[in-house]
């Protein structure tokens, strides 16, 4: 079965959502590939980084309101064994990251990269809007770093990026992240491994009853 993951690596129920299926799937018995699509909570370019908690404050009413809601995902990142650092996590853009990730798919390391650029922007305090911090995830992933390189400074995997990003608005998704079974079954948020887990089962199911 092949589920595709629409999410944004600076969104944190994103991440939480991606160590949730992880969770689900040690407990599933089919087979399954996994592919990543774009998705941009805001497509607005960021001429200069700034600290997240502060993009977040505006966005929420104020710092109190921002810290309040980081601390509660926090506590729930948490409870899936992940450190998020909104102190230290820095506001970027991602249309650059998600064009790294598509080029780490055609290596099959798709994964390991999207589990790094997670890290690096919750845990570590990266600039993942940088193209020298890609790069060094990139590098940190088993990737060529020269090759990575000379593909973000190109202008290759940019009209295709943009065109999952538009398919993505086009198929309805609205929120990250959004989980797609089998390429027709939808699934929305940060659900608990055993929600998943069962959806896996029924579309499984179904699947082998239309057979």
């Amino acid at each position: 079965m092949e589920i595709e993951i629409y999410a944004d690596v600076v969104c944190p129920w994103c991440w939480i959502g991606k160590r949730r299926l992880e969770r689900a799937l040690e407990s599933y018995d089919g087979e399954v590939t996994v592919t990543y699509r774009p998705f941009q909570l805001d497509p607005a370019p960021v001429t200069e980084p700034r600290p997240l908690l502060n993009a977040l404050a505006d966005k929420f009413g104020g710092p109190q309101r921002a810290e309040a809601a980081a601390a509660q995902v926090t506590q729930v990142a948490a409870g899936v064994g992940l450190e998020m650092r909104f102190d230290r996590a820095v506001y970027a853009n991602t249309f650059e990251a998600h064009r790294l990730i598509r080029f780490a798919a055609a290596r099959g390391c798709a994964g390991q990269v999207v589990e790094a650029l997670y890290r690096a922007h919750f845990a570590d305090g990266v600039d993942i809007g940088s193209r020298d911090a890609l790069v060094e995830l990139a590098v940190d992933a088993g990737l060529d770093g020269a090759e990575v390189r000379e593909h973000l400074t190109s202008n290759l995997g940019r009209r295709e990026v943009a065109a999952d990003l538009s398919a993505a608005h086009q198929l309805g998704v609205r929120s990250v992240p959004t989980f797609v079974l089998g390429g027709r079954y939808a699934v929305s948020g940060a659900q608990e491994p055993e929600t998943l887990l069962g959806a896996l089962r029924e579309v499984a199911q179904r699947e082998t009853t239309a057979e």
